[in-house]
């Protein structure tokens, strides 16, 4: 039976944290969570629940996230975040891999709560991800020109477990705006370091294409006015990530 690590990065998750460790008791043999210097109590909190704390200075997800492995004491580990918590059906799921771990990597869905409200669909769910992997067989590449995520080296075989991994994403409306417009300038900034151009046509027609794929074509509609604003926001992210991009090209904005 394989002893697993559990990798967490934060940064001020007080609010979240305790909630994710108490899901990981006796899943994991231990667990490392690598702090960018919180202020807040997230490091009392992960002492309390025997976690090893170090802190790290953060450099862009992709490379905090590789840190974090590397600091794992067993190559077969578990990527959480801290805003996320293990459900029951995927506590027993993980359960059985140890008992007989025959792949390389599980994946498993993720389930968003928006403002208390699970969502199932807008392209938000299933949100499928690589969460338990050999570290040996894994590796770590940037989606959407900023956040990280983990992918099986070519050969490498997996399965997908049963039960949700639950992600207490957003608790209110204006926690979204602020996300946005700090995700969008890192966004940009990324894109314009990457070289990726931007025209006008990207500006007007991407936004209007994501929210009628989210709302109609991934059936957002049926989540209801939480849905709908998903939807809106989404588009507006994306306009907002492209306005900022041409921001940059034009020297309104410091890189």
């Amino acid at each position: 039976m394989p002893k697993i690590s559990a990798v967490i990065m934060t940064l001020n998750e007080e609010r979240d944290i305790g909630r994710c460790l108490k899901s990981l008791e006796g899943i994991c043999d231990e667990i490392v969570v690598v702090d960018s210097f919180s202020t807040d109590r997230t490091e009392e909190i992960c002492l309390q629940y025997g976690a090893r704390f170090m802190k790290h200075p953060f450099e862009g997800y992709i490379e905090q996230r590789a840190y974090s492995i590397s600091q794992a004491a067993y190559d077969h580990v578990l990527v959480m975040d801290a805003d996320e918590e293990l459900s029951r059906e995927l506590r027993d799921s993980i359960l059985a891999v140890r008992e007989n771990w025959t792949h390389d990597g599980y994946y498993f869905n993720r389930l968003a709560s928006y403002c208390g409200q699970w969502i199932r669909h807008c392209h938000w769910y299933p949100d499928r991800k690589l969460r338990l992997f050999d570290r040996r067989k894994a590796a770590v590449r940037m989606v959407k020109y900023l956040h990280d995520e983990m992918v099986l080296i070519p050969g490498a075989n997996s399965a997908k477990l049963k039960g949700d991994l639950l992600h207490y994403f957003i608790y209110t409306v204006d926690e979204q705006i602020h996300s946005i417009n700090m995700y969008t300038g890192r966004q940009a900034r990324n894109m314009f370091k990457m070289g990726k151009r931007y025209s006008y046509l990207m500006m007007i027609f991407s936004p209007m294409y994501k929210f009628i794929r989210n709302y109609i074509f991934y059936l957002g509609f049926l989540d209801g006015y939480f849905g709908y604003l998903i939807c809106r926001n989404a588009a507006y992210s994306t306009f907002l990530k492209y306005a900022k991009l041409k921001a940059l090209y034009k020297g309104s904005i410091v890189p």
